[in-house]
């Protein structure tokens, strides 16, 4: 892992240019900003103080429950600028979420941050993302992640299946392997075209996840349940991890 600590201060510079427009500011689209080197060398802050202090609205998406420690910083650049805030939650299953997610918070913990976001004055929109076929988009699984994930205070949600890209393919199929084999077959059939999940699973899982989203009074986005892109995106080799 490289870490750049003076991001903010060459974040602040850039900002300055003339040409900047103001759009906004995705922060963990592609990697997570609250991994655990940043408790140590704590760059969001200069990040989130540079941009409020420039006009720029941004949105931050994590599954780090170190955010908490940022959220008097976002409120503050909140009534300067627009910001977005969302959590991550793929499983509800502690062990199952124990077994893909190793290292990173619970579920009980992500729902206890967006309990903390919403307690703040923030909305959070949660990704309940991604799907595992067989395992995690049973109607029971996603109505009681979607029904936990309401109670903790979430706005809105997004939902979608998991693609397999670059190298998380390969650790996911021996995962798979070890852990249920009897799955192997099935996945090999689902994502033999590629890295994305076909059109009919993507039409069945919009069809049970909707009448849930809309039964525990979630506001799904029109991002929910859309195709997957023409061309997949490689995976960064430097991260590992499946969500």
């Amino acid at each position: 892992m490289v870490v750049k600590t003076n991001v903010a201060e060459v974040l602040r510079r850039e900002l300055r240019r003339p040409s900047w427009s103001r759009e906004t500011v995705a922060l963990g689209t592609n990697t997570d900003p609250y991994q655990r080197a940043e408790g140590r060398y704590a760059l969001m802050p200069g990040i989130i103080a540079a941009l409020r202090d420039s006009g720029t609205p941004f949105s931050v998406l994590t599954k780090g429950t170190l955010l908490r420690r940022d959220l008097p910083l976002l409120v503050d650049a909140a009534e300067r600028v627009r910001v977005g805030v969302a959590v991550s939650l793929a499983v509800g299953d502690p062990a199952l979420h124990a077994e893909v997610e190793p290292g990173t918070p619970t579920p009980q913990a992500r729902l206890a941050l967006i309990a903390a976001i919403r307690e703040a004055g923030l909305d959070c929109h949660v990704m309940v993302a991604p799907v595992l076929p067989y395992l995690t988009d049973s109607e029971e699984h996603l109505d009681g992640l979607l029904g936990a994930v309401a109670a903790a205070g979430a706005t809105s949600v997004t939902v979608f299946g998991l693609h397999l890209r670059g190298s998380t393919r390969g650790w996911f199929m021996d995962w798979l392997g070890r852990t249920r084999p009897d799955l192997v077959a099935q996945y090999r059939a689902l994502y033999r075209r590629g890295a994305y999940l076909p059109a009919e699973y993507r039409t069945m899982l919009q069809r049970r996840a909707a009448p849930l989203v809309a039964r525990h009074g979630l506001t799904g986005d029109g991002r929910a349940f859309r195709e997957a892109p023409a061309e997949p995106r490689p995976a960064p080799a430097y991260q590992e991890a499946l969500f």
